[in-house]
């Protein structure tokens, strides 16, 4: 057997990589180099919406990588904080992608982009009242009910609050949590990015967070709107995970212990070595925390 094959084998006999070894955001450009070189990684994700075509390059490349390395799916278009129905349409193209592909998981995330025939191409917010609560889980029960498995429901990135919330985001994601037996995708860039557009601690964030319902974290990078009077952090993804949010996720990993990590990029793509080296930076704080966690318990 080829060297080549051999990577290729280890690859795919490392499925448990998704647990164990950190993943990165799967885009077009890094296609023929994991086909070629198989490098390792512990897993890919893609947003649905991406993949959602019958045929074309996209899925073609999706069904190869999937051979050698499990994947994760994203969605971005579900529009679960919407006030409308969920579009039943969209809702079935990402079941089909799901039981096509078999992902470790399935993700979507705390905001709404449609209402009804209108769309908009933007994740925006829903205030924490009863009524924003009973429409959600009522969405996340439908979606679960389709998928016929527990999806991961995502932070969000805020810039304001809303004046009638009448809960925190933390006992709003809590009480979600409770209700529909979903889990959580703890995006710890987007707990730095809210706590300083709405001057709070996320440490304090953090230590209040269901950890417990946690599946899957993701980090990645932000930048800085430079307007004097009111500057605001802002969930780009087209940057290197910055030094507060490394320091947040090691305090997480302390707080959850171990968890499956994505270290995700959206814009001004940089080699996947790069990428690389940053999912392997992740599991060297992964692995001293679980070091940390395993002296407490000999002591």
């Amino acid at each position: 057997m080829s060297c080549l094959a051999n990577k290729a084998e280890d690859a795919l006999s490392a499925s448990s990589g998704f647990l164990t070894s950190t993943g990165i955001s799967l885009k077009p450009v890094y296609y023929q180099t994991i086909l070629t070189d198989f490098p390792e990684i512990g897993f890919f994700e893609i947003h649905a919406e991406n993949y959602l075509s019958k045929g074309g390059p996209a899925p073609y490349f999706l069904a190869k990588i999937r051979e050698h390395y499990p994947i994760t799916v994203h969605g971005v278009g579900l529009s679960i904080g919407s006030e409308s129905p969920l579009d039943v349409e969209h809702l079935e193209r990402v079941a089909t992608l799901v039981e096509t592909f078999q992902p470790e998981m399935f993700s979507e995330h705390l905001a709404w982009s449609s209402h009804y025939s209108h769309y908009l191409n933007d994740l925006l917010p829903v205030p924490y009242d009863q009524t924003t609560l009973d429409r959600v889980c009522q969405h996340i029960d439908q979606i679960q009910e389709r998928l016929q498995r527990p999806m991961l429901l995502e932070n969000p990135s805020a810039y304001f609050e809303f004046a009638r919330s009448e809960m925190s985001e933390v006992e709003f994601l809590s009480a979600i949590t409770k209700r529909t037996g979903c889990g959580l995708l703890l995006d710890v860039n987007n707990v730095e990015v809210s706590c300083f557009n709405r001057r709070g601690d996320p440490y304090e964030y953090l230590n209040a967070f269901p950890m417990d319902a946690v599946g899957q974290i993701h980090l990645a990078g932000h930048t800085m709107d430079a307007n004097q009077n009111l500057p605001l952090k802002i969930d780009s993804h087209d940057d290197t995970v910055c030094q507060d949010v490394w320091a947040l996720y090691q305090h997480t990993l302390r707080l959850a212990g171990d968890i499956p990590t994505l270290i995700e990029r959206d814009g001004k793509l940089p080699t996947i070595n790069e990428l690389m080296k940053e999912a392997q930076f992740a599991d060297e704080l992964r692995q001293a925390v679980i070091q940390e966690r395993h002296h407490e318990l000999t002591l």
